[in-house]
């Protein structure tokens, strides 16, 4: 009879803890050799890194906070750039001495999926991402950093160059007590499904595209 591991359930976090390094191996990938680490959270979510060479102790690290997205991501729609982004980050890293992508558990921008399809149903009615957002009754944007920052500090990473071309993930960080050196732009050649998309981002919510 073959054993089976048991399961432990994550023990409570300490005071002012909202996530916690669970596990880790070897992953080797199509984009190069990585870590996989899974973290605990308060949030019921299980967030991950892959993670490049020695990051512990390390300054100036790059570093991807990537959103999850379940259309763009894992189906390849082509009305965002999430994929590409993710993709080009981690070829980045893949191809650098050390580095980490944060894979997020904020989907939609933080609305969840099934909002997220509303939104772009709305969007199909000629409503732009942000209004589309604002006409479900939320925030443009209700991501937060404060778990990507403890997921850093788990990591033990002093500070981060962010590949990013958002300007509020740089200050969710700071906010948050992590030194950001500086910006690593990721540059995504648009396609006829997301150019609207992707000027709304520049226009309305200040990327830097």
């Amino acid at each position: 009879m073959v054993s089976r591991p048991q399961v432990r359930p994550p023990a409570a976090l300490p005071p002012g803890r909202l996530v916690r390094f669970a596990s880790e191996a070897r992953l080797p990938s199509r984009f190069g050799d990585f870590r996989v680490v899974a973290f605990d959270s308060v949030d019921g979510k299980e967030h991950g890194a892959i993670v490049r060479g020695d990051v512990c102790g390390q300054r100036g690290v790059p570093v991807r906070l990537h959103s999850e997205c379940f259309t763009g991501d894992l189906m390849g729609s082509f009305k965002c750039d999430c994929r590409d982004q993710l993709e080009a980050a981690l070829t980045f890293v893949g191809q650098a001495e050390r580095g980490a992508v944060l894979y997020l558990r904020q989907e939609g921008r933080g609305i969840g999926l099934a909002n997220k399809i509303r939104a772009y149903a709305l969007q199909d009615a000629g409503l732009d991402t942000v209004e589309a957002n604002h006409a479900l009754g939320f925030e443009d944007d209700l991501r937060r950093y404060v778990i990507a920052a403890q997921m850093l500090e788990e990591l033990g990473i002093v500070s981060v160059q962010l590949l990013t071309n958002n300007p509020k993930k740089i200050e969710g960080l700071r906010e948050h007590g992590i030194q950001v050196e500086g910006r690593i732009p990721l540059k995504i050649e648009p396609n006829l499904h997301n150019v609207d998309y992707l000027k709304t981002k520049a226009r309305k919510s200040g990327h830097l595209l």
